[in-house]
């Protein structure tokens, strides 16, 4: 079972966008996406908008893609994520192998759908 069920494939896009013609390679859009068309009775193609909505003042800087018991993963400017550690607190039934365990399990979910397996 494909772990990432709300992926669409083989979908039409329209983009509308406030400063760019096109979208740019490697850049992050802000904005709401919608789907335009559902139907349970036949297969077709899908169609989707995207309109980018115009930025806050306030934009935050590294927003946080997950954030879990032991880690958060943001992303930075660039593009770029970066996994961050909460403070760490072992003891009772938690022991070192067991916290290591649940940062690796962590890692794997939050960056699952970020990264390309090769």
């Amino acid at each position: 079972m494909n772990k990432n069920c709300n992926t669409h494939f083989s979908v039409d896009l329209k983009t509308l966008l406030r400063k760019d013609r096109l979208a740019k390679v490697g850049k992050n859009y802000l904005g709401v996406l919608r789907r335009d068309v559902e139907s349970d009775e036949f297969r077709y193609d899908e169609h989707f908008t995207f309109v980018e909505t115009i930025p806050s003042t306030t934009i935050k800087r590294n927003p946080k893609v997950y954030e879990g018991k032991h880690i958060t993963i943001t992303r930075k400017d660039d593009g770029t994520y970066r996994p961050n550690f909460k403070p760490m607190h072992i003891g009772g039934s938690l022991t070192l192998a067991r916290y290591v365990y649940e940062v690796y399990i962590e890692l794997c979910e939050g960056l699952s759908g970020l990264i390309e397996e090769g």
